[in-house]
């Protein structure tokens, strides 16, 4: 029987707490200002891929949640392979008795374990997933910073999906990019008691992507040039002192304070650029109110370039903004308990009874102060913690058949 060349990983999502936004150089995807994320866990949110290489396979080919892509459409997702494919390449003329996998024709079948109709950006666990599928498919020798370079070409933030725990993208200053890349700060055990809260507020479409706020707010926004200057530096330092510290008031407010001043630069875009809509103001606004009825910072916001918000908070104060959070935001009735909060780590004896009891009285006083928010406002909230790296799977687990074809396939 002829062997099977083929590996399936998983990946993470990353929710950055220093957040990137403007290229120095768009082709190679290089930052202009350093970043800091936390993983997250990969049993909630992750991307699943399995990679296959034959000499029978007529060329590339790519599935993404089952449905067929055109490779050669995206030009990231080529130089990854492209990049990969030298790096084995590299190897096998070092080696003559290699296979000679970098000739052959690739299956690439890729899948979320969340729906796509979350709101939540998966390029980040979709190319670190690519990256690793390709690092374990070719048994490459690099580390997995050195692989987080190959990442970044395909997504930016990719490269800080390469590690679990807490993760430093350094924006470097090579023009070739040899020094941006990621590197982890501490590990998921350091500080195994923080988890992540997320509040999908709408799964629709930006209106400006990424790609094109970043480039207005790089020729534009005055004030983006003294964050990027000043401002990032320094909290660089400071948010890896209060991770290496456990501080968690330091965190939050270094965290809430990057997001402000991120969506504030977005502002002094010229034209203006508004990700956030009065749905994510009023969570910001319900935060802050939690954390003076608790009388201490139990809870820190932030927002990526969407309306979509994540509230980190140590294990212990998280029941009580769960509780608080599904109060005020109801369920749709259209919308399966299970489906809008999963109840993952059991603060509910079922899904049924999120929003039905607070059990602090001074939080119940502040939900029956704010009210209701329309059943909606919140879409789906779901409840996580920090993750590990990703996960190299068995064979088992592999989303082609025996054919090398998806598994899954849609028309």
């Amino acid at each position: 029987m002829a062997s099977i060349y083929e590996a399936t990983v998983t990946a993470p999502v990353n929710i950055a707490v220093i957040k990137y936004w403007g290229k120095r150089d768009s082709a190679l995807i290089l930052p202009t200002n350093s970043s800091l994320s936390v993983t997250l866990s990969q049993d909630h949110l992750s991307t699943r891929t399995t990679i296959r290489a034959s000499k029978d396979f007529s060329g590339d080919r790519l599935w993404l949640n089952g449905v067929e892509e055109d490779v050669s459409a995206s030009k990231r997702l080529t130089n990854c392979i492209t990049t990969a494919r030298k790096l084995r390449k590299d190897m096998e003329q070092q080696n003559a008795d290699a296979v000679p996998l970098s000739t052959w024709g690739l299956h690439i079948c890729s899948e979320n374990n969340f729906p796509t109709a979350a709101g939540l950006a998966s390029s980040a666990s979709g190319y670190a997933a690519l990256v690793s599928a390709l690092g374990a498919l070719f048994e490459l020798p690099q580390t997995p910073s050195e692989l987080s370079r190959v990442a970044r070409v395909g997504s930016g933030s990719a490269c800080r999906s390469m590690f679990g725990g807490f993760v430093a993208w350094q924006a470097g200053v090579s023009a070739d990019g040899a020094d941006s890349f990621a590197v982890q700060i501490a590990d998921r055990q350091h500080w195994p008691e923080l988890q992540a809260l997320i509040l999908v507020v709408s799964d629709q479409k930006k209106a400006i992507s990424s790609t094109a706020g970043m480039q207005t707010t790089v020729e534009t926004s005055r004030l983006f040039a003294e964050r990027v200057k000043t401002v990032v530096p320094q909290r660089m330092v400071a948010m890896q002192n209060a991770i290496a510290a456990r501080d968690f008031a330091a965190f939050a407010e270094i965290t809430m304070r990057d997001s402000n001043q991120f969506h504030a630069v977005c502002l002094d875009t010229f034209p203006p650029i508004s990700y956030m809509n009065d749905t994510s103001r009023a969570i910001v606004s319900l935060v802050h109110a939690f954390n003076s009825a608790v009388g201490r910072v139990a809870a820190a916001y932030t927002y990526d370039a969407g309306p979509n918000a994540v509230i980190y908070a140590l294990k212990d104060d998280m029941r009580d903004i769960v509780e608080l959070f599904t109060s005020c935001f109801p369920r749709p009735e259209t919308v399966p308990s299970e489906a809008f909060y999963a109840n993952s780590f059991g603060v509910f004896e079922s899904p049924d009874d999120a929003g039905t009891r607070i059990s602090k009285p001074e939080v119940a006083e502040l939900a029956q102060t704010v009210g209701k928010f329309s059943a909606g406002s919140v879409r789906r909230i779901i409840h996580t913690e920090v993750g590990d790296s990703p996960r190299v799977l068995p064979a088992s687990e592999s989303l082609l058949n025996a054919a090398g074809m998806p598994k899954h396939a849609r028309e």
